[in-house]
């Protein structure tokens, strides 16, 4: 009998690790001879939804599937759950977007393990900082703050969104390569409060990093190339994300290895229209991009770390302003996403998929394991 038990809980344990290795064993590979990225841009829509991205094409063009990402030649639908919640926070969802691992909600790229605001869990590295160490350039920018979740998950390490200061200082003390080259984003105050805290004044550190503070996106064209490191940080002053991700891509284009930029924009605003022209904004800044890298081989990928609860509940006329008729619950929601790509390696992005295949996807497109 307790050979026969032994023997089970044999079988068990084996059986749960060719579960766990499922996702990599049945993740499209890199074909004999097929293009790589040179360059990979992750566009973020911070609880864009399926239903915001549906009610933006019907506020902004009066008829649906008429926004860029919905045209791009691969599409996907993502799974959005946190290994803690079937509804992920932004800390979770887009950790596994950019390490390839789920996390608990409100942890920053660590494992499972960690416990919010208690206890570590494994470090996991970002795509990111595979990119750094590579000795590509690469970018941050957001229309959040810098050290909020979504942005964080890309270089930093923490067990609690919330530490924003501890957050932001790992740009200064990097795990891996020597941190993002543009660092672009709101919440100075709450960043410089935080790392005043910590007994560190960011801005002659940064200057010692080779980081140029800049203010305007005019800036970029004076940087020189390859050695420039631009940091921009606002309050509430109000930026055009158009005029940055320009700057972003002159800038990071300048090396010839290749880079890797994230850009987020928030579309769960709290109000419909603000919303619904949020992603109107970010889907027209896709395709400028789609545009200018044309040819560059560079893989774009578009997608949301979550859904919100943004609906259009009754019935409307074509032609008629569907904003009235829109309903906002204003919370988190468990559906999945979409995903959007086109470039190289984009005819990865195809059916449904767990979030964490965005990670495999951009490291496969860059042809590296």
């Amino acid at each position: 009998m307790a050979e026969l038990i032994l023997f089970c809980l044999r079988l068990m344990r084996n059986t749960r690790r060719i579960i766990l290795l499922l996702p990599l064993l049945t993740l499209p590979v890199l074909p004999a001879g097929e293009a790589r990225a040179k360059n990979v841009i992750l566009f973020l829509a911070d609880g864009g939804g399926i239903p915001t991205v549906n009610a933006a094409s019907l506020h902004g063009y009066g008829k649906p599937q008429a926004l860029y990402v919905q045209q791009m030649p691969y599409i996907g639908l993502s799974d959005t759950s946190s290994a803690s919640n079937w509804v992920t926070d932004s800390a979770a969802g887009m950790t596994a977007i950019v390490t390839g691992q789920k996390t608990n909600n409100g942890v920053i790229s660590q494992s499972a393990a960690a416990v919010r605001g208690r206890r570590d869990g494994e470090t996991l590295k970002t795509i990111l900082e595979y990119a750094e160490e590579r000795g590509l350039s690469t970018g941050v920018l957001t229309d959040r703050p810098i050290s909020d979740a979504t942005p964080a998950a890309c270089y930093a390490h923490n067990n609690d969104r919330s530490k924003q200061g501890e957050i932001f200082l790992q740009i200064l003390k990097p795990r891996f390569g020597d941190g993002p080259d543009l660092v672009v984003g709101l919440g100075r105050g709450v960043v410089e409060k935080q790392t005043a805290a910590l007994g560190m004044d960011i801005w002659p550190e940064l200057a010692a990093k080779g980081y140029q503070r800049v203010t305007s996106p005019e800036s970029c064209r004076g940087a020189q190339p390859r050695a420039a490191r631009l940091v921009a940080l606002f309050e509430s002053e109000e930026f055009k994300l158009a005029e940055w991700v320009d700057c972003a891509l002159t800038v990071l284009s300048r090396n010839p290895k290749g880079f890797f930029l994230m850009v987020e924009l928030d579309t769960h605003l709290g109000e419909a229209r603000k919303s619904l022209e949020a992603m109107i904004e970010l889907d027209r800044i896709v395709r400028r991009t789609a545009e200018r890298m044309k040819g560059a081989d560079t893989l774009i990928l578009f997608t949301a770390d979550h859904s919100y609860d943004l609906h259009l509940p009754r019935s409307g006329v074509p032609g008629e302003d569907i904003v009235p008729l829109m309903k906002l619950a204003g919370h988190h929601n468990a559906e999945e996403v979409l995903v959007a790509a086109e470039g190289p390696g984009a005819e990865r992005v195809r059916g449904f998929i767990p979030n964490t295949w965005l990670f495999q996807i951009m490291m496969s497109a860059y042809g590296w394991k």
